[in-house]
């Protein structure tokens, strides 16, 4: 079966998404043609087996590969790096990180926009799920205890907007696959700082046979719509700065 030998682990709100793009551009690289598999989050699709998991990779690539930041949300889905471990313990890994306060706040407005999440951030970046997600060393410690350091790879966020060239030739190093490729046109989603939080129009075509819709169909799909659909349903979500103390970080 053409199970993935390349699994982006996340975090969230560190650019994995623009990496999964980049990453699928490598003749010698399939990515999934949905982002976020979540196969090894038992309250997601693990229990779907590792036949569906197989049939979202193709076969006669070098490097086939996912991208699912749940993987390093440890305080809420529990185990992941060893269902990952037994049904591909030769895969490598790649972690995609940023500055810890930056991507709390980046997921607290993710969550705003999504309906999600309705407290300030003062009191948000308190609680388990904003701050498990920055505690890396915690998130890669779970890893180490089943994959080698040698097949990890950490990249920083800031790293990559800094020169992506560099980055992208040192994750194709890591790969093992030919780091001289033509570099693929520089790309940003998901921005935080572009996020909007939806009126209750918004929230009503949300809720309709419409909004419905457009969430059954495939994530680019999905990203392509949503944006021109809601934007007059929408306004601007202000990012906020967390002063010194606000957060047990």
């Amino acid at each position: 079966m053409p199970l993935p030998n390349l699994i982006v682990i996340g975090a969230m709100k560190c650019g994995t998404t623009s990496l999964h793009h980049y990453l699928g551009r490598h003749p010698d690289i399939a990515m999934s043609r949905d982002k976020e598999l979540n196969f090894f989050v038992a309250e997601r699709n693990w229990t779907k087996g590792v036949d569906w998991y197989a049939s979202r990779f193709p076969e006669g690539t070098r490097i086939r590969g996912e991208s699912s930041p749940s993987y390093t949300a440890a305080a809420k889905f529990p185990s992941v790096p060893a269902r990952m471990h037994a049904i591909v313990p030769d895969a490598r890994l790649v972690y995609m990180v940023r500055d810890p306060v930056e991507r709390l706040i980046s997921n607290w407005v993710h969550d705003v926009a999504e309906g999600k999440e309705h407290r300030l951030l003062a009191e948000a970046a308190q609680d388990d799920w904003y701050l498990d997600r920055s505690f890396y060393w915690s998130q890669i410690s779970a890893y180490l205890e089943h994959y080698p350091l040698e097949r990890i790879l950490v990249i920083a966020m800031e790293d990559r907007a800094e020169d992506r060239a560099a980055t992208l030739r040192k994750v194709y190093e890591f790969l093992d696959v030919d780091p001289d490729v033509p570099m693929p046109p520089g790309l940003r989603l998901h921005r935080s700082d572009l996020k909007r939080v939806k009126t209750r129009g918004g929230a009503w075509i949300e809720r309709s046979w419409l909004g419905r819709g457009i969430e059954a169909l495939p994530q680019r799909l999905q990203w392509r719509l949503r944006e021109p659909l809601y934007r007059p349903f929408s306004r601007r979500i202000e990012r906020p700065a967390l002063s010194s103390g606000s957060a047990p970080l």
